[in-house]
């Protein structure tokens, strides 16, 4: 059985517009959410042509009365300095697919991580709701660097194929 040249054409157009309909559809970053709301998504999907930016562990700035602040002063502070950094390479916390966060045990709370500091923190640059959660570890460490550190955070952000 043989096709017509008028009929490989239209092959060709329908395998052409599937391509183009699969590839615009796997550009996108896909997001996993928890069914009830929750501070973060369950897995984030990277599309292969995307670009992965690294940022290094993000600490925070000293108070102007010296000192570094709380559990959730220094999360807002080193939030706001990722938050920075990312707008240099023209992205936003949406960006962010993963977040590894490290606190160190507060003095006043026996020496145990505050989570629900960093959390307060936390959620005034996300919203609890979505969509655009990062997948997140925390991990309490024993120390960081400066012994006035409880926080510090590393982050993965996804810049989009064809983004400058």
């Amino acid at each position: 059985m043989t096709m017509s040249a008028k009929g490989w054409w239209k092959v060709a157009a329908l395998g052409a517009a599937m391509w183009w309909a699969h590839a615009a559809g796997a550009q996108e970053v896909v997001r996993h959410l928890p069914k009830t709301p929750g501070p973060l998504a369950l897995a984030v999907e990277v599309p292969a042509s995307a670009t992965t930016v690294y940022l290094s562990g993000q600490v925070p700035e000293k108070l102007e009365g010296g000192g570094y602040g709380n559990t959730e002063q220094q999360t807002v502070s080193v939030l706001k300095r990722i938050q920075a950094l990312l707008a240099t390479m023209n992205l936003g916390m949406k960006d962010v697919v993963k977040m590894q966060v490290f606190l160190v045990g507060d003095p006043a709370k026996n020496n145990v991580m505050d989570f629900g500091g960093f959390m307060n923190g936390y959620y005034q640059f996300f919203d609890k709701n979505g969509p655009n959660l990062p997948a997140r570890s925390v991990l309490q460490a024993a120390r960081l660097v400066d012994p006035g550190w409880m926080v510090e955070i590393e982050v993965i952000a996804v810049k989009p194929a064809g983004a400058k």
